[in-house]
């Protein structure tokens, strides 16, 4: 089976025109009588006539690979008469065999000219020798141009030869004798293109595809599906119109090509049905092809049409196609039962009628998509240059300067990161919550003391908490608040009772308070340590995500492989560095107590001495606590007597709160002093680590990072030596994806361009 489609933006001829030669008449006579039937109709405007022209140029310019152009397809079975059909409109011989003859398809341009008649024939390529497809169509002159119509048929079949076997100069195929019938390839998409003009000639164009074979006697399954898949590429589209090619001698039922076209146009919008070999039904089955023309059984839009070509025998003898025309207008007029439809179904009768219907349903199908086509060429233009803009910059000439513009780009976008940007993701932003974290953990290791004996801690331990102004330094947050061991005063004193070595009664070592000093210090590691990994591992993680974000579209990825590593050595010394520094801080507070903070170190003992004391009283004597405490309430009148007596006795200035001076020592007093001592130190020390391990790590690791960085990667690189040249190139080669694609959409913008300006050329 051959498929045929016809180009859809052609000039139509009438079928007034005089008939066609016989292929095997003199074809090389130029007179109207050895014309085909054409689609040429002289009443068509000279707009309509410049519509189709247009399209047929749009065709040259390949974008129908791009926008769907209109055109018509003829399919049908193998033998269904295609080929006569085609050789009756256009006037030329095409190549006949048994079975599948077509392996290329083969496209045919025909254009009216007062000229002698002349046919150029070029190859042009759509894929390459591996079948892959190109981004735009390579043609090439096969051969002069041919001026004997007797030689059209020979050169097809050169011409496909050549196209089977791509791995072979095309030359080859042109003049010399060839009987080797074998072929490196069965089927291809590439094509062969006919231009033919000439007086009498129709302004048309059809593409003779491969037929459709229909069973696995015709072809291996692989044949069969190429084959499927190369038809359906052209009747898929909407913008095609499907003639479909039915001969009456096979069941209406038995022909592939009915069923495939039912699946794209299921509801016969765009098929134009045309039956063939009408003498060959079997004497009493004339009457089941009748439905068809009358469009009742698989009824379609545009109708059902019955044509009769000349037979093989007709051919052999030498008939004309003015008398293979007779013959058929003859044999509808007197054979039954097509002589006696009714005249409404006369018109569906006789190839002048469906070429002339084809040339209606053509010129209106233009008309309609020009419009359409220039809105749909502009979009896509559009779409095209908007992919193109999001692809990776092609290479630069100046591939040095290219990877050190890059380099210097992406250090420049680092330090502003390192320094702080505004948002919720922001480098900073991310580490502050771990930085507010290892506060509190340092915060946490506070000692708690209790200033009463352990055998009163379950009466006095849930009345007592922080003193107020550790609220306004540390916000609500409360050694308290953390699950740690209390440490009660007589704890405190028994500590302090056998560090003694030879002080005198009454005083201790300096030893106990650098004890209890050591205890808290040696916790303060583990929490820096963290922080240190934190701000590492999330510094790399930003570090890395800018690192793609610069270099992800650059060459085929080595550089950003490489800048990766370069970069993350250099956080990892950093990061040591760091840690090393952080390690030295530790270190300097696990070893002896010290601070110039003399004053702030006075208050803090005071206070806590103060509180600690407080608390005790309220314990040891709550009486006069409340009585201390309630001195200003007019509910409590005897501290006015008290004070009074005092004064009596000649000691005048007495407060309330002097009171508590006159009771007798209490033994506990020198461990209040170094629970004093140690809390006071605590709050300067501790305050003094939660500012110095985050300066630390922003020092080294943070800021450290940015400092020395692009001189590490261009000497990491070897971008400033003597091999620059070679190493940039090779970092700047593009990925053969990126610029395979890169040059598909030129190629397609370049042919979308060329079709964009036609449509302005020709003022559509």
């Amino acid at each position: 089976m051959n498929t045929y489609t016809y180009r859809m933006g052609t000039t139509i001829a009438s079928p007034e025109m005089s008939t066609p030669p016989s292929p095997h008449s003199d074809l090389s006579s130029d007179s109207a009588s050895d014309g085909g039937v054409g689609l040429l109709d002289p009443s068509l405007s000279q707009t309509r006539r410049r519509m189709l022209d247009l399209v047929n140029r749009l065709h040259n310019t390949g974008v129908q690979v791009d926008i769907d152009l209109p055109q018509i397809a003829v399919i049908g079975s193998q033998s269904a008469g295609k080929s006569s059909l085609i050789e009756s409109i256009s006037g030329i011989t095409l190549p006949r065999a048994t079975g599948t003859c077509t392996r290329c398809p083969t496209e045919c341009r025909l254009a009216r000219s007062d000229n002698p008649w002349s046919c150029v024939v070029e190859l042009h390529s759509i894929t390459d020798k591996n079948g892959e497809a190109l981004g735009q169509s390579l043609n090439e002159a096969f051969g002069d141009p041919i001026f004997d119509k007797s030689e059209v048929e020979d050169r097809i079949r050169r011409a496909q030869r050549a196209i089977l076997n791509p791995s072979k100069s095309a030359r080859i195929f042109l003049n010399d004798d060839f009987d080797d019938e074998t072929t490196e390839i069965s089927f291809s998409r590439n094509y062969i293109s006919l231009q033919i003009s000439g007086p009498g000639v129709a302004d048309l164009s059809f593409v003779d595809l491969p037929g459709l074979i229909a069973s696995s006697r015709g072809g291996n399954d692989r044949e069969i599906e190429m084959v499927k898949s190369l038809v359906t590429s052209y009747i898929e589209k909407s913008s095609c119109v499907i003639l479909l090619t039915v001969a009456c001698e096979t069941d209406f039922e038995n022909q592939g090509a009915h069923h495939l076209t039912k699946k794209y146009d299921p509801d016969g919008k765009r098929t134009i049905g045309v039956l063939t070999k009408p003498d060959r039904i079997q004497r009493g089955d004339e009457m089941n092809w009748l439905p068809l023309i009358r469009n009742e059984q698989e009824p379609l839009e545009n109708n059902w049409y019955c044509v009769k070509q000349p037979s093989p025998h007709d051919i052999k003898e030498g008939i004309t196609w003015e008398e293979a025309r007779e013959r058929e207008n003859d044999f509808f007029s007197v054979t039954s039962p097509w002589s006696n439809l009714d005249s409404i179904y006369q018109k569906y009768l006789r190839t002048t009628n469906l070429v002339t219907r084809l040339s209606t349903i053509l010129s209106d199908l233009i008309s309609k998509r020009l419009p359409q086509i220039q809105i749909e060429l502009e979009n896509t233009v559009q779409k095209t240059r908007k992919s193109l803009a999001q692809l990776p910059k092609p290479p630069s000439s100046d591939p040095v300067g290219e990877v050190a513009g890059r380099l210097y780009t992406f250090v420049d976008a680092l330090s502003r990161i390192l320094e702080g940007v505004p948002g919720a993701d922001g480098l900073l932003q991310t580490i502050r919550p771990a930085q507010e974290a290892f506060k509190r953990a340092i915060r946490s290791t506070a000692p708690d003391f209790r200033p009463f004996e352990q055998h009163d801690g379950s009466i006095c331990d849930a009345g007592f908490s922080d003193p107020d102004f550790l609220v306004n330094e540390d916000g609500d947050f409360s050694a308290t608040d953390e699950e740690g061991q209390a440490i009660f005063i007589d704890q405190v004193l028994d500590r302090a009772f056998a560090a003694r070595t030879r002080e005198l009664p009454g005083h201790y070592p300096f030893e106990v308070q650098k004890s209890f000093i050591a205890e808290i210090t040696c916790k303060w590691e583990a929490p820096a340590k963290v922080l240190c990994r934190f701000v590492h591992n999330t510094l790399a993680q930003h570090v890395k995500d800018l690192i793609h974000l610069h270099f992800a579209s650059f060459g085929q990825g080595s550089l950003e492989q490489r800048v990766t590593i370069l970069v993350q050595e250099y956080m990892k010394r950093r990061a040591e560095a760091a840690d090393s520094l952080i390690s030295k801080f530790i270190s300097l507070e696990q070893g002896s107590p010290i601070t110039l903070n003399e004053h702030y170190l006075a208050d803090y003992k005071a206070t806590f001495l103060a509180h600690y004391r407080g608390a005790r009283q309220k314990t040891q004597n709550p009486d006069l606590s409340y009585a201390i405490e309630s001195s200003n309430s007019t509910e409590y009148l005897g501290m006015e007597e008290i004070l009074a007596g005092l004064a009596n006795l000649g000691l005048n200035g007495v407060a309330p709160e002097d009171l508590s001076k006159l009771l007798p020592p209490d033994r506990m007093d020198p461990a209040l002093n170094i629970m004093a001592d140690v809390r006071a130190y605590f709050q300067v020390a501790y305050k003094r680590v939660v500012d110095n391990v985050p300066l630390a790590l922003d020092h080294e690791l943070v800021r450290g990072v940015g400092r020395g960085l692009l001189p590490t990667l261009y000497g990491g690189l070897n971008i400033n030596g003597p091999d620059a040249l070679r190493i940039c190139r090779e970092l700047a080669q593009e990925s053969p994806n990126v610029a395979g694609k890169r040059e598909e959409l030129l190629k397609r913008l370049d042919r979308l361009e060329i079709a964009s300006r036609e449509l302005v050329t020709v003022g559509f």
